[in-house]
């Protein structure tokens, strides 16, 4: 049941649409290529034969790379909706 303005369904529908984002962007990133460096771009490591066999264009050991996919990303939210609360603040 929708309150308001809101149609049946509109917020599962901006659920799934938000998902739906998110699932591109993930896939829209691209692996590296080229040649793999054989010691880390950032804190020049030796970067182990089976990382750089198994991603071809790798720049950053294991560590380096857990340490930058770790750390928190602020992204701005989408209001599909245009709601009377979003438009109050």
């Amino acid at each position: 049941m929708a309150g308001g303005w809101a149609k049946d369904g509109a917020v599962s529908e901006q659920i799934e649409a938000s998902i739906a984002d998110e699932l591109k962007r993930l896939q829209s990133r691209k692996a590296p290529v080229g040649d793999s460096l054989t010691h880390c771009a950032e804190c020049e490591e030796p970067i182990p034969e089976a990382r750089r066999t198994a991603l071809p264009g790798v720049k950053l050991c294991l560590d380096c790379q857990q340490e930058r996919d770790s750390r928190f990303v602020a992204r701005g939210g989408i209001n599909r909706r245009g709601s009377k609360d979003s438009q109050l603040k």
